[in-house]
């Protein structure tokens, strides 16, 4: 059950400006964002966040943003943010067998070492204590740019915060979410439904 529950996306009309990144997106807005309105300026500021994070025009592609965010949530257990960010892979144009890979991403022909190295540390850098180690980030300067590391570091920070937040607050999954959740994360182990806690 939510700890505290989402409030209507029209019950603010200064904020539908901001409201409308995420529904280009995510396709909806997300409740976590939908309970923080009751603080606009929080909104606001993590709105601008995650478009700088999550910046398209960015070198690092926004699906494979996606996937970092997918990773890291999963190092910290957010379902709630696995479930976003699966879909959120998806809508990017990731396919489907790509993202519902991910966990295999070690092993699996659809991933990169370019690839696997940023996941590594993204699973390293959502542990606590943090697990990135030297070795690991000479790695990531192996196969990315000064540029690309800051843009995946921003990501996994960005969901360290959401991740937080939506386990504090048990935010309930929608029903967007819980269709992609039920998906790819049911057939892990994951209970996916209607709330988080």
């Amino acid at each position: 059950m939510a700890r505290l529950s989402p409030l209507p996306p029209d019950s603010a009309l200064e904020r539908q400006d901001v409201f409308s990144v995420y529904r280009k997106a995510l396709g909806f807005v997300p409740n976590s964002v939908l309970i923080m309105q009751r603080r606009p300026k929080l909104v606001k500021a993590l709105s601008s966040l995650v478009a700088a994070v999550m910046d398209p025009e960015g070198s690092v592609t926004p699906g494979f943003k996606r996937l970092l965010a997918h990773v890291a949530s999963r190092a910290h257990g957010c379902l709630y943010c696995m479930a976003h960010t699966a879909g959120g892979a998806l809508r990017a144009g990731i396919p489907e067998e790509k993202v519902a890979a991910v966990w295999e991403y070690r092993t699996s022909p659809l991933y990169s070492e370019a690839e696997r190295v940023p996941l590594d540390a993204a699973i390293a850098a959502a542990s606590v204590p943090n697990a990135v180690t030297d070795v690991m980030f000479a790695d990531l300067r192996k196969h990315w740019s000064e540029e690309q590391i800051v843009e995946i570091l921003g990501v996994i920070s960005l969901f360290g915060f959401l991740n937080r937040w939506n386990d504090t607050l048990a935010t309930p999954l929608e029903e967007e979410a819980i269709e992609v959740g039920e998906r790819l994360l049911a057939k892990r182990g994951w209970r996916v439904g209607k709330h988080r806690g």
